[in-house]
């Protein structure tokens, strides 16, 4: 058996823990939008067309915020024409995403929808297709009281209070080839309009906070270079910076979708170092904060690779000048048209997101906004007809509930693993991860609430381990409980059907004896170790 230890001790601490660490992200891609969040004909529906069965089961899971209207398709959305009755607004094409956008689902609606899940928004401007006026207006119709013409064109359009949003993100993506209006080429002249947007909307509401692009994935071969230019434009008008990074792991390597946890941390560290030293060359007092505002870790196939590409992405590796593609039209109740994400391997897709979301926890002094890209349906599965607790719910919720007050550092001592490396796509290759730690782990302190609680994910997918937990520095303290997550098969999923196929249990046999914990986690799990002060 394998045998790993965790020390702890209160006065190492990494920083407090924002409420909106562990957020989602909304796109209208496949059927969140339309049919999981938006159905009229569904028997849940509300006055409005919303599902009341997805959003009462993401209030109920505690969804602290999420990230909206997109994505891609917001850099050729136009807000404006998504406003008011219905039957008056108008229909456009998504160039993003190659469907119809019939704007059911407008500006009022998204924020609406977010308000009856509980959920803060965090609202993206188009700053691709769209104008600085654009986004003026819209801080104006979103936030100010009233007295104006787009104040008051709200209230007309029935939400006569502000909406209150304090978070918004200058454009999305705005270095990706792929991104419509991209500024690629121009990292300086994005970083020169996020740095007028952020003034010209703060001037609209001066309480609000600003989020500025920088690349949006480690891949791209002008990265971290782009990013450079940008922040060195627009440093001391932003708040945040805005990360992307999806980890691929390719199904006959299962071993690697969990070493992504290597690939974010050297992300992360890299935009730390980054504006850290801006923060020094621009003789600036702002410490820059970052929100990993879309990540998701997932299984893909291998498909055709251009090796040697270096990150350089021509228009053509991505399909978009392909003239066969036609615009699709989607219909909320019928799920027929649009794609679903491959099925299979949920045990460890749930292990892949709480391994992210470990990384953000031991980077808690800096990351202070994260928003899953699979976060929703993380909370809540759904299909045409019913709302479920898939494997991921588990993991997810014990970390927005319980991962409160400050992250701790934990020392871990177990063994490692390599990956090879290995080719998904032009666009995802990996060299290889070395030295990947079989034991992921992560703790919160709420001092107030006098509550320590431990995460540890067991990255090996095979065997279970022995963990010793060294908590002597907290005298006084006593182990309420050790909950873990597993799967009994590797195809083990939940349904509507039957739910609980993959659900936590309490662990009966951890003990904690002179300030030492020992358990044994089985492989590929999920667990949860927490503790009070006597």
């Amino acid at each position: 058996m394998k045998k790993a230890s965790l020390a702890l001790h209160p006065g190492f601490g990494i920083g407090s823990i924002s409420p909106r660490l562990f957020g989602a992200f909304l796109e209208p891609i496949g059927s969140m939008v339309n049919g999981s969040m938006y159905n009229p004909k569904h028997p849940t529906a509300d006055e409005q067309g919303l599902r009341r069965d997805f959003y009462e089961a993401l209030r109920a899971a505690g969804l602290p915020a999420v990230r909206l209207p997109g994505g891609n398709f917001v850099s050729g959305w136009q807000w404006k024409d998504s406003i008011g009755p219905r039957e008056g607004r108008r229909a456009h094409l998504d160039p993003a995403w190659f469907q119809y956008i019939p704007n059911d689902v407008g500006h009022d609606e998204y924020l609406q929808w977010a308000e009856k899940a509980g959920a803060e928004a965090i609202y993206t401007v188009n700053l691709a297709t769209g104008s600085l006026q654009d986004a003026m207006d819209c801080v104006e119709y979103t936030n100010h009281p009233g007295g104006t013409y787009w104040s008051q064109l709200r209230a007309t359009n029935g939400h006569p209070a502000p909406y209150g949003v304090r978070t918004w993100c200058l454009g999305n993506e705005m270095d990706g080839p792929w991104q419509v209006g991209s500024r690629e080429k121009d990292p300086r002249g994005y970083g020169v309009l996020a740095r007028e947007a952020s003034k010209a909307m703060k001037w609209i509401d001066p309480r609000i906070e600003t989020i500025a692009c920088v690349s949006s994935s480690p891949f791209l071969n002008h990265y971290p270079d782009w990013d450079m230019q940008v922040l060195e434009q627009c440093y001391d008008a932003v708040d945040c910076i805005s990360l992307h990074h999806y980890h691929s792991a390719p199904p006959d390597l299962p071993e690697a979708l969990l070493a992504g946890c290597q690939a974010f941390e050297q992300y992360i560290r890299t935009e730390i170092a980054l504006c850290d030293f801006l923060r020094t060359k621009l003789r600036s007092r702002r410490t820059m904060m970052l929100a990993l505002d879309e990540y998701g870790s997932s299984f893909r196939p291998r498909g055709e690779a251009h090796l040697g590409l270096g990150g350089r992405q021509n228009l053509e590796h991505f399909g978009l000048l392909n003239p066969d593609r036609a615009y699709v039209r989607h219909d909320p109740d019928d799920w027929s048209t649009r794609r679903r994400p491959p099925r299979g391997n949920e045990m460890l897709h749930a292990l892949g997101t709480a391994s992210t979301m470990l990384v953000m926890l031991r980077h808690a002094d800096r990351i202070k906004i994260g928003c899953a890209t699979g976060g929703l349906g993380c909370l809540c599965q759904t299909d045409r007809d019913h709302v479920w607790k898939g494997a991921a719910y588990y993991p997810f919720t014990d970390m927005i509930r319980l991962a409160r007050g400050v992250s701790l550092c934990c020392q871990v001592d177990c063994e490692r693993y390599d990956v090879p490396g290995y080719a998904i796509d032009d666009m995802n290759q990996y060299s290889g991860f070395e030295g990947v730690e079989t034991i992921q782990a992560g703790a919160a302190l709420d001092e107030a609430a006098g509550e320590l609680t431990v995460f540890v994910l067991n990255a090996d997918l095979q065997e279970e381990q022995q963990l010793r937990m060294d908590l002597r520095a907290f005298a006084g303290w006593r182990l309420l409980a050790h909950t873990e997550l597993h799967a009994a098969h590797a195809d083990d999923a939940n349904s509507f059907e039957r739910p609980d196929v993959i659900a936590p249990r309490t662990v009966p046999d951890t003990r904690m004896e002179g300030g030492t914990v020992t358990a044994l986690l089985p492989g590929a799990s999920w667990n949860v170790f927490r503790f009070a002060k006597h």
